[in-house]
């Protein structure tokens, strides 16, 4: 996939005016332009999810609390442990058996399985720089299933005096001014009963996932606390990022809303193409293997055309496909042992020739000789 944007700057909307109005212009964060990798971001969600996992197992002594003992041979019947007792249900019952009912389980479960797991620092940190990278796309945000027809611009940026508010109908009528509200309203009409056995776990729900707020402050701020009521809004500080939140179920393209502070942390955060990271030791930023991922409009450039030799015409005989077991030169080709193999064989021929007719001569000088005693 091709790197995220290639817009060199981004705008930062006033919030409490909306899109009519730009305090300031900033320049894009280098992390927003870094390799998007699905692949990794897939498998680093995967094993950061199992880290929330619970310990669970069977009792170890289930299937197995009942005093069976087998009847031995004899009785034409197997020999797995029967349950004593009379009675229709009981006669004959089979016990402790996987197989039996009631029986213990095969190969049980331990809770003392390794349930958590360990996640290289570099790999979590590329999954994090390509998830933000893939929030700065418009297509990749619409395929994942945000409503983000009426947003002015991707990424989101917004500041100003209107981000200090306290209530809820507050930051509701902040993501109206900038189109976000559609998104929410998914949200709230997405949600419906789960199925599955889930709804007896205390997660009888299941909603679709709604904007990014990334901020700077801590939970207990009067931002935090005026979005975090609000269905299918979540909240992250920039400094705690976590690919749960940016890349849900593994799937590239969260719908973020960046306030200017946080945008200005990234490169810090993250560096650039040309400094290493501030705040994190001996950090790279992920580059990009190629800078221009058409590969069709390379190849077809008149550079690389002018480079390629034209291919040579080969005659109907040259083309021809030569078998390897009649022709020795293509066999040899395939198998340099069989050059080894072929003198061999040559050797052993010219050797039963003579023998051959070493035998013919001794066979010829011996008629000779009782012919003449004959005479």
């Amino acid at each position: 996939m091709s790197t995220a944007a290639a817009r060199p700057t981004v705008s930062v909307f006033d919030a409490a005016t909306g899109e009519s109005k730009v305090l300031a212009t900033a320049a894009l964060p280098s992390v927003l332009t870094a390799p998007i990798r699905p692949d990794v971001v897939s498998f680093i969600h995967t094993q950061i999810a199992k880290n929330k996992r619970q310990a669970y197992a069977v009792y170890h002594e289930a299937g197995m609390q009942t005093a069976a003992e087998s009847w031995g041979t004899g009785r034409a019947v197997s020999r797995i442990p029967r349950v004593p007792g009379g009675g229709t249900h009981r006669a004959g019952q089979a016990a402790f058996g996987n197989m039996c009912r009631g029986g213990r389980m095969y190969s049980n479960t331990r809770p003392w399985r390794k349930w958590h797991k360990k996640v290289n620092k570099n790999q979590r940190r590329y999954a994090i720089c390509s998830a933000l990278a893939a929030s700065a796309v418009p297509a990749l945000v619409m395929s994942r299933g945000h409503r983000i027809s009426q947003v002015p611009e991707m990424p989101l940026v917004i500041g100003g005096a209107g981000l200090e508010i306290t209530k809820t109908k507050d930051a509701l009528a902040v993501l109206a001014r900038f189109g976000a509200s559609e998104d929410v309203e998914k949200v709230k009409g997405s949600k419906k009963l789960r199925v599955g056995t889930g709804k007896m776990r205390n997660r009888r729900y299941v909603k679709r996932r709604g904007p990014l707020v990334i901020h700077t402050g801590s939970a207990t701020d009067a931002l935090s606390k005026a979005f975090r009521n609000i269905e299918g809004v979540d909240l992250c500080n920039v400094n705690r990022l976590n690919i749960l939140q940016l890349a849900p179920g593994g799937h590239l393209g969260r719908f973020v809303i960046w306030t200017q502070d946080a945008l200005a942390r990234l490169d810090p955060l993250y560096g650039t193409h040309t400094e290493k990271s501030s705040e994190k030791v001996n950090y790279t930023l992920p580059r990009p293997c190629i800078t221009n991922t058409d590969i069709g409009r390379i190849i077809e450039s008149d550079e690389i055309q002018k480079a390629i030799r034209a291919p040579k015409t080969a005659s109907a005989f040259t083309r021809r496909k030569k078998n390897a077991l009649r022709n020795v030169g293509v066999r040899i080709k395939l198998n340099p042992y069989a050059a080894v193999l072929r003198r061999a064989e040559v050797k052993a021929a010219a050797q039963g020739k003579q023998r051959k007719e070493k035998i013919k001569n001794s066979r010829e000088v011996r008629e000779a000789f009782y012919q003449n005693l004959i005479k």
